[in-house]
């Protein structure tokens, strides 16, 4: 029997004795009733397949058999516990040269992208025969109206709540999407190949699947994987926009459709937005310009009118109807007669003629905000349309004719969906933020307040001098910029930004700019900084003791540290006490955004802690603002600055949103989506829209059916005290530890990390090796390549330990915590997602970066201390939730992992080999090492592939 090709996923089948052991055959397993995944390893057997064929035919055969070699040791070690198989594969990968190891990297990184994709195709095609049985998965919509309905909710309450809803996933370019465009949109390819497999019949037909299936594997292998230069903020900002193409622009209509037919007779205002940060977000990165925002906002609108364009000239492919045979409205006779076509084949097909004047216009419109032509031109681009209102009347002309004519049904198809897209799209696309540090703000407001002679040195103000000259100088019409005066690039570059936004108000629209965030916000002179530099470029009219002064922006605060968070609600109540602020923010539309980080409150707190001071922050803030209501109701929103890693407040989305605490959602969600969690969420349309869905359905659940209680006062008063003995525990390890920093840098691969070309920011804010100055998502990234995955569960075990004693109160205190889980939505999340990261830590694995660490006393002493702690951390976990098997109420998961990691190890085991022989080449010397590139190359591709395996390590 022949070998089964390099990546081929293994299968298990039972004997007698019910012991699952390893399937070498080629040809599947009989399908038994039960086996609900056999689709999916058949899917995995065939890439598996196609790939090693490619490898074989690409590289040879001894490349092929090496790889093989490779596959069979490492399975054989993880599944079988095979201690000799672990001898010989790692004897295995130590001997390779390094062209080999380059070889074999990509040929298991490339295993992994297309397991994604078939786990992926199986998810989809899992829902679907559930939602067709009649069984609605949670997280679902229906399952949400469902669960709405049989708790009285009636449709009117529903549609209310969506009418003054704003759900917003926001997408940011952060340094951890290692994913190139070119192969996002080879491996899109490949999934929707992969998803025609479902409803081919013949042999004839499966062949012809699978030869275009190898072409696009070919295609994979023989495209570059990694950028040779570094990412720039346009390749940003191309990357996530082809997201819109792939899914956004038609599956956010589809989940406006299935809404609207769930809530006849309700009209729904567009409630889902898009949003970004990409080419807005200065915070750290010089390469965030006026000129990127520009060229950011300018590239979103040319997608979005690109593919109204393309719509319009569908539409006018379809809407043939001729007047000789049906009638039209006047409204849309008269559009007819405006549009300057005249061709005498079209005189009687008044539909056609209208699109064709339509989409002259949409064409000038495109040039005028883009610089960029149309495709096509039926006649001269002119008269462009102002605002996206025009458009969408002339559309809703084309419609009501349509409807009152005996021709409803050809408004579903396409010219629903293309309303509801210029609806939620408009000429913007997506809502671009802005955001840069306090610190940065300071700077500049010193600069001008010292060159207009008003304080010759602001920084040496304190924070009640600073609140009284901000408010003193938003109270004055005048400007503060000296004609003439010879400012620094800094601060020209940041006035520059303001004025940017000012312009782009006006030539996209309202929703083109909406927000601007503050990092590091710490006092309230932080929000005054800004409100002053929107009023210095004309962002905010009028002064703040006038009765008409508004504001263009919402300004932001970002609370990312545990002491920041703590202070959240202080420094707002105290923001709102100031004169003149409660009434501008009303005025201004009543809406107050509020940012939460969840990275750097981890990296400063560790996991718990993180956790449950954004918590609290959260209740401080509703408490806060329902006082606000005695002087006007403002509408606050929470943002939640959510990573990939669980540690950096990931884990799944539907039930984060109903652990909120009470009256944190009411209709009002941002959260940031981040790194390669992007393409794992969106890259597949039908996965996407089902993401989607689920902000949409955990929203209303939270908002109408109050699945958080307040908790008792003693699960509150419990968690202050576990929070105490695990941030205890988290920062005596991190940064009390004698050499951990050292530790860090050397036993992960967050040197090569910051080398890797895939993100346009630095990795450190500072040019030192102090954890305070290290970005959290490189943090999160390294020790999740390394498998240790620490962000997501250190400092737990020893606070749960702690918390519980020794003594008599042990048994009841360790009661508590089990009626926590069992009654507390908060904790149950929390705990799921610790037991998601443990499962992905495998500190076996993590014992081989170790030997990398050139202090080995250093190395075993830190990696011991981290061991222990990890050990106590299962130990926790297993004693309150009584499951001492991982992912025990995630079996789905539990089987992905499994078969997974066998594929994964060799990259861990390679890339700790290839930085062993990068590392002890000196910097100064690999230029003049023609072999030092190749291992570069090799550590980068090994970045990738257990990125892509892990699926959320950023």
């Amino acid at each position: 029997m022949p070998a089964r090709p390099a990546a081929a996923q293994p299968t298990t089948t039972k004997t007698r004795n019910s012991k699952p052991r390893t399937s070498t055959a080629g040809t599947p397993p009989k399908r038994t009733r039960d086996d609900k995944d056999l689709p999916l390893r058949e899917d995995i057997r065939l890439l598996g397949r196609v790939l090693g064929e490619v490898i074989r035919e690409q590289e040879g055969r001894e490349a092929y058999e090496l790889v093989e070699q490779i596959r069979k040791l490492s399975v054989a070690f993880r599944l079988k516990r095979d201690a000799q198989a672990g001898k010989s594969f790692d004897k295995l990968l130590k001997s390779l040269s390094g062209e080999q190891t380059v070889s074999v990297i990509r040929a298991f990184s490339y295993f992994s992208h297309l397991a994604n994709i078939a786990e992926d195709r199986h998810h989809v095609r899992r829902r679907e025969i559930h939602e067709r049985a009649g069984s609605l998965a949670a997280g679902s919509l229906g399952h949400a109206l469902e669960r709405l309905h049989e708790a009285g909710v009636r449709p009117s309450e529903i549609a209310k709540t969506l009418q003054h809803g704003f759900i917003s996933p926001v997408l940011t370019a952060h340094p951890t999407e290692v994913q190139r465009k070119s192969i996002l949109d080879a491996e899109r390819a490949i999934a929707e190949l992969v998803e025609q497999r479902d409803s081919l019949h013949t042999e004839r037909e499966k062949q012809a699947n699978e030869a275009l299936i190898r072409a696009r594997v070919t295609q994979l292998w023989q495209t570059r994987m990694l950028r040779y230069s570094k990412l720039t903020v346009a390749d940003e900002i191309e990357n996530a926009l082809s997201y819109y193409h792939a899914t956004f622009l038609r599956q956010i209509p589809r989940l406006y459709t299935e809404l609207e037919q769930a809530l006849p007779g309700h009209e729904l205002k567009s409630f889902l937005r898009m949003g970004h940060w990409i080419g807005g977000d200065r915070d750290g990165n010089p390469n965030v310009t006026a000129a990127t925002l520009r060229q950011a906002l300018q590239r979103q609108s040319e997608v979005a009118l690109r593919h109204y364009l393309t719509e319009l000239h569908e539409l006018g492919a379809e809407l043939s109807i001729s007047a000789r045979l049906a009638q039209v409205t006047p409204a849309m006779q008269a559009l007819a007669e405006r549009s300057p076509d005249r061709n005498e084949h079209r005189l009687d097909e008044p539909y056609r003629r209208a699109l064709t004047g339509m989409y002259a216009r949409l064409a000038a419109t495109l040039h005028a905000l883009t610089g960029t032509e149309a495709l096509r031109h039926a006649v001269a681009p002119q008269d462009p349309y102002a605002t996206p209102e025009e458009l969408l009347a002339d559309l809703r002309v084309i419609a009501a004719s349509l409807k009152s004519h005996h021709a409803e049904a050809l408004i579903a198809p396409r010219l629903a969906p293309l309303m509801r897209a210029v609806q939620v799209f408009g000429f913007h696309l997506a809502t671009l933020d802005l955001r840069q540090s306090s610190d940065q703000h300071e700077l500049v407001i010193a600069e001008l307040l010292a060159a207009a002679r008003i304080a010759p040195d602001y920084a040496a103000l304190d924070e009640a001098q600073r609140r009284a000259l901000l408010l003193q100088l938003l109270a004055d019409a005048r400007p503060l910029r000296v004609v003439g005066h010879a400012y620094s690039d800094k601060t020209e570059g940041e006035l520059a930004i303001f004025e940017a936004a000012r312009e782009a108000l006006t030539r996209f629209g309202r929703e083109a700019l909406r927000h601007y965030i503050i990092s590091h916000t710490e006092t309230v002179s932080d929000l005054l900084e800004v409100l002053l530099l929107l009023k210095e470029v004309g962002l905010m009219r009028g002064t703040l003791d006038s009765a008409g002064a508004v504001s263009d922006l919402i300004v932001v605060p970002l609370f990312e540290t545990i002491g920041d968070l703590r202070l959240a609600s202080t420094i707002m109540r105290e923001f709102y006490a100031l004169p003149g602020i409660h009434a501008l923010v009303q005025r201004s539309g009543g809406e107050q955004d509020i940012m939460l980080g969840y990275s750097d409150s981890n990296k400063d707190g560790g996991v718990f802690t993180s956790s449950w001071e954004l918590y609290r922050a959260e209740i401080a803030l509703v408490e806060l603002f329902a006082e606000l209501k005695k002087k006007g109701a403002i509408t606050l929103r929470l943002f939640h600055g959510r990573g990939g890693t669980v540690g950096r407040g990931g884990g799944p989305s539907y039930q984060a949103i109903l652990a909120q605490p009470p009256g944190t959602v009411n209709g009002q969600i941002r959260l940031t989506e981040q790194g390669e969690v992007i393409a794992s969420k969106y890259a597949n349309p039908e996965i996407g829209r089902r993401n989607l869905e689920t902000l949409v359905a955990a929203t209303l659940e939270a908002s109408l059916l109050h699945p958080t209680k307040n908790a008792p006062q003693s699960f509150l008063d419990a968690a202050q005290e576990l929070s105490d003995a695990c941030f205890k525990a988290y920062r005596g390890l991190v940064y009390d530890s004698k050499g951990f920093a050292e530790y860090f840098f050397a036993a992960t691969p967050i040197r090569e990390i910051a080398e890797l070309n895939i993100g346009s920011r630095p990795a450190s804010r500072k040019a030192t090796r102090a954890i305070e100055d290290l970005r959290a998502i490189p943090w999160g990234f390294s020790w999740g390549q390394a498998r240790v995955t620490l962000p997501g569960w250190c400092g737990f075990g020893s606070g749960v330990l702690a918390f519980l004693g020794t003594g008599a109160g042990r048994e009841a205190k360790l009661s508590l915590l089990r009626r926590m889980v069992k009654q507390w939505p908060f904790f149950r999340t929390l705990l799921s997602n610790l037991d998601m990261v443990l499962a992905k830590t495998d500190l076996s694995i993590a014992q081989r970066y170790v030997e990398l660490v050139e202090d080995k006393r250093l190395g075993k002493r830190i990696f011991a201390a981290i061991q222990a702690e990890f050990e106590r951390t299962q130990e926790a976990l297993a004693l309150i939730t009584g499951e001492r098997q991982r992912l025990a109420a995630n079996p789905a998961l539990a089987r992905s992992i499994e078969h997974r990691f066998p594929y994964i190890d060799p990259l861990h085991h390679l890339q700790v080999e290839l930085m062993r022989r990068y590392r002890a080449v000196p910097p100064d010397k690999r230029a003049e090492d023609p072999s030092m590139e190749r291992v570069q190359r090799g550590i980068h591709l090994s970045i990738n592939g257990i990125a892509a395996g892990l699926r959320n390590t950023g």
